[in-house]
């Protein structure tokens, strides 16, 4: 679990956010907040909108309504039946300060994990080069993977590839970093690695936004936990609250049928 924060103000606040694909709403209207330093993990049945809600957040799918508050800035909000979303500029400002670790790693395949790693901060943030190496080392050494720098990520474990995507978020300089599932496309013997290395991330006080099917990691790791279902968020509340006094019949369920 995080460590107390000293300014435990609001970084992202979502209201009534909803996202139709045709005529299919996936979401329907979500109400969220995440504290600053805080670990946020959202759970639910697949198809629920999770990961949706996740690329939401910072843009890499466009909402069909609602309102996005990140920091001070108001990224999107509807003005009567007028949806308003801030220019393109400031929304690559606003994802670069918000990462996202993938499912499936997404990294450049034609380039070593040190220029993998290099790449957000040198192109899409325009920092000097070398300084940039140099934090990237940093960063590399810090999840394991510094004598790996040369290497592509054909020569590398789905573990390995996992934490250089996440050295690749963390090089970002980010306010906030979101996983979308990010053991689930590992074997299990490589799963703890991963969670370790997302464990010591909140011990150091990164506010996290995850998505994952990890229950026993959300219940050790989360200081709140959303319960995603339909389209909206069903529940909110402390590991505990969550797991073990659910109060809608629809978490009740999942609790039941995750157990069994």
């Amino acid at each position: 679990m995080s460590q107390p924060h000293s300014a435990q103000e609001d970084l992202i606040t979502v209201r009534q956010l909803r996202k139709a694909y045709g005529a299919t709403y996936v979401l329907k209207g979500v109400d969220l907040k995440v504290k600053r330093g805080e670990v946020s993990f959202i759970i639910g049945p697949s198809g629920g909108g999770k990961s949706t809600l996740l690329r939401c957040l910072n843009f890499l799918v466009k909402p069909s309504g609602g309102e996005i508050i990140f920091g001070d800035r108001r990224l999107c909000h509807e003005d009567g039946n007028t949806f308003h979303v801030v220019p393109e500029r400031e929304l690559r400002d606003a994802r670069s300060r918000m990462p996202m670790v993938f499912q499936h790693f997404n990294l450049f395949n034609h380039r070593t994990v040190l220029e993998n790693v290099i790449e957000g901060p040198t192109r899409v943030q325009k920092r000097n080069k070398e300084e940039a190496i140099a934090e990237a080392r940093v960063i590399l050494d810090k999840v394991g993977l510094l004598e790996r720098q040369d290497f592509y990520p054909d020569q590398l474990s789905g573990g390995q590839k996992q934490r250089v995507a996440i050295a690749r978020a963390m090089a970002m300089r980010p306010q906030l970093i979101l996983f979308d599932e990010p053991t689930s496309a590992l074997d299990p013997e490589l799963v703890s690695g991963i969670l370790d290395t997302i464990r010591q991330l909140a011990v150091e006080g990164m506010t996290m936004v995850v998505v994952s099917h990890e229950m026993k990691f959300a219940r050790r790791l989360a200081d709140r936990v959303h319960f995603v279902a339909e389209g909206i968020v069903v529940e909110s509340g402390t590991p505990e609250r969550v797991f073990d006094a659910p109060e809608s019949d629809r978490l009740k369920g999942f609790i039941s049928s995750i157990l069994h």
